[in-house]
């Protein structure tokens, strides 16, 4: 019986990496499509600290990706995915915004997400292509999850900090 671990050793050996590289170029475009979808539908309900938190937890699962050989990264690459991410998030930060609707607070539909997110999608798709001649394929997925995580950790902490503002500007208004 095969071990998880020389499945996935298998794969990158024997895979050609141009197969890799269009694969998870299609199934990324694939979820940023799913991800302004949900995005969309989430706008029509509610916000709460749960929703807001769940996300990068949920996230936090894909870290188990480490575990094998092919997807770990060197120090100064995660240093520089982490910055990376994390100056992403400043645009998703200042152009996430909540309104009040019937005494609950929804995120506010923003078009500018849409071209940020399609902005994105291409920045990643440009950088995958520059990068996969130098950089292995799975070291490159490790690398494009650790600038994602970087970027949604703060950009949900940014809007957890604007609901628990406009809760307690709600609550002094009551």
């Amino acid at each position: 019986m095969f071990e998880l671990r020389e499945v996935v050793s298998a794969l990158f050996t024997k895979v050609p990496p141009v197969y890799l590289i269009v694969g998870s170029s299609l199934i990324f475009l694939f979820m940023g499509t799913m991800a302004f979808i949900v995005r969309a539908k989430a706008a029509k309900r509610p916000i709460s600290p749960k929703r807001i938190i769940l996300p990068p937890l949920f996230m936090s699962t894909g870290a188990l990706m480490f575990v094998f050989q092919e997807f770990r990264v060197p120090f100064n690459q995660v240093l520089e995915a982490v910055i990376v991410g994390m100056l992403f998030s400043l645009i998703l930060i200042k152009t996430t915004n909540f309104e009040m609707k019937d005494e609950q607070i929804y995120v506010k539909q923003s078009k500018a997400f849409l071209f940020i997110l399609l902005g994105l999608l291409i920045a990643r798709l440009v950088a995958k292509l520059i990068l996969s001649s130098s950089i292995n394929v799975g070291e490159l997925g490790g690398m494009f999850w650790i600038l994602a995580f970087g970027m949604i950790v703060p950009w949900r902490i940014g809007m957890l900090m604007k609901y628990k503002k406009i809760n307690k500007e709600k609550g002094i208004r009551s």
